[in-house]
């Protein structure tokens, strides 16, 4: 089959339309779900000293991040079988299932059921992290991470929002019996509900399954240009290879093969454990210098700047995600991490100067996690996409986890200075993989 090299590449504009949509569905369900998760994590940690004792509310608050990352496996699985809008669906249903548990525990103080509750809770953030991916399964390539960036900036307004509901939510069901605390987990499982029912209700067509028609549409006409004449399994290709590229393993596999790719998870990995080790023992470093009248007005300014460094100026990382490209933003990212762990471990007792530090620390996680991100869901086909990126979350969030765990004994034996200079060491070899040129080309060449 020989065709004319000259003519034209087919475009889809009827991929724009579903596309815009997709992207304001996503971004009110984000801010729908960041609700959700953070009226419940603002208070949780009190609700778990309560019911469990103070020793062991840290424990809780890690099982919601344990949990998040353990469900993306679940959730990415029905992801590549049936598309986004029902993975996205279970996982905040999942979550809503979470926030009710504890409810129930905190009736009952029952320490089991809080942590299963909590467990169960992480499927709100698994939902909200997965949301980002989704917003670029048919985004052009040149915008893929403002498109990206976008989902993730949707999290400032529900995450700024939700401390604000947590005192009248917990008024509201005070009324119903419901004991002190429970309520902003109530208000949470009613907001999970909700983003799933819009889900499942609006996000049609499916972005991913969208792709994949369109990419197995196109491989016909790519085969042709070369006079290769494509084999009839090639129509039902990328079918069988979702199917198969539905576990952990073959997604590693994957990205073991692709440079590009492991650099994306590396970039989002590394990025959360710096900024989680540092952020986790800052208001301990704070207290140390604070009395007990002060220290929460106070961590409550140094975190809430260290939340607009992650979020407030995403727009402005994915734009120059796009126009510098996605290895120049990593390494600026890579840049602002260490930045901030020298200013933080060299402030001393001086707050403001903490406050910078926190700042820079969310603006570098910002650089690693849309670049990161954005790189990764580009750097694979449409068929496994899912699956790797629910490797880099599970990857993520594990390490998030580990590096919350281990910044508290580092606190404890060499102080908060040490534990910036090994967070800080902690991302050389990320620079390293991001200096590595990288070959360029689409995703299906790689292979």
């Amino acid at each position: 089959m020989a065709t004319d090299l000259t003519a034209p590449a087919r475009t889809r504009p009827d991929v724009a339309p579903i596309q815009r949509r997709t992207l304001r569905l996503l971004f009110s369900t984000q801010i729908i779900g960041g609700i959700g998760v953070t009226i419940g994590i603002s208070v949780g940690a009190l609700l778990a000293a309560r019911v469990a004792g103070t020793a062991v509310a840290g424990l809780a608050q890690s099982a919601a991040v344990v949990g998040g990352a353990l469900l993306a496996v679940p959730v990415t699985r029905i992801m590549n079988g049936h598309g986004r809008r029902p993975g996205l669906a279970v996982a905040y249903l999942s979550g809503a299932v979470g926030a009710v548990l504890v409810v129930l525990a905190t009736v009952t103080r029952s320490v089991p059921l809080l942590f299963l509750g909590m467990l169960f809770f992480g499927g709100g953030t698994a939902a909200n992290l997965q949301a980002r991916y989704a917003a670029v399964d048919l985004a052009e390539p040149a915008r893929r991470g403002r498109q990206l960036s976008l989902i993730v900036w949707a999290t400032t307004i529900g995450a700024v929002a939700a401390p604000n509901f947590a005192a009248l939510a917990d008024r509201t069901t005070s009324g119903w019996g419901l004991p002190p605390l429970a309520g902003p987990f109530a208000f949470s499982a009613a907001a999970f509900v909700l983003a799933a029912v819009v889900l499942l209700v609006l996000l049609r067509p499916d972005p991913l399954l969208t792709a994949r028609r369109l990419a197995a549409a196109d491989a016909p006409v790519a085969a042709a240009v070369v006079d290769v004449t494509p084999p009839a399994e090639a129509v039902v290709a990328p079918a069988r290879t979702a199917r198969r590229g539905a576990g952990m393993r073959a997604a590693w596999q994957v990205v073991r093969g692709r440079p590009a790719a492991r650099l994306g998870i590396a970039a989002v990995a590394v990025g959360h454990v710096v900024m989680v080790a540092v952020m986790s023992m800052t208001p301990v470093r704070l207290g140390e210098s604070h009395g007990d009248a002060d220290v929460l007005r106070v961590v409550g300014i140094v975190l809430s700047l260290h939340i607009a460094g992650m979020y407030a100026l995403s727009p402005l990382v994915g734009w120059l995600t796009d126009r510098l490209g996605r290895h120049a933003v990593i390494l600026g990212g890579v840049g602002l991490l260490l930045a901030a762990c020298a200013v933080a471990g060299t402030a001393g007792h001086h707050t403001p100067r903490l406050s910078v530090g926190l700042a820079l620390l969310g603006l570098g996680w910002s650089g690693t996690m849309v670049a990161g991100s954005t790189l990764l869901s580009e750097s694979v086909p449409a068929e496994v996409r899912p699956s790797v990126q629910g490797l880099s979350d599970l990857t993520m969030g594990l390490a998030g986890a580990g590096a919350a765990a281990l910044s508290g004994f580092v606190m404890r034996a060499a102080g908060y200075p040490v534990l910036t200079l090994l967070a800080a060491i902690a991302v050389v070899p990320l620079v390293a993989l991001a200096l590595r040129p990288v070959p360029v080309g689409a995703p299906d060449e790689e292979d």
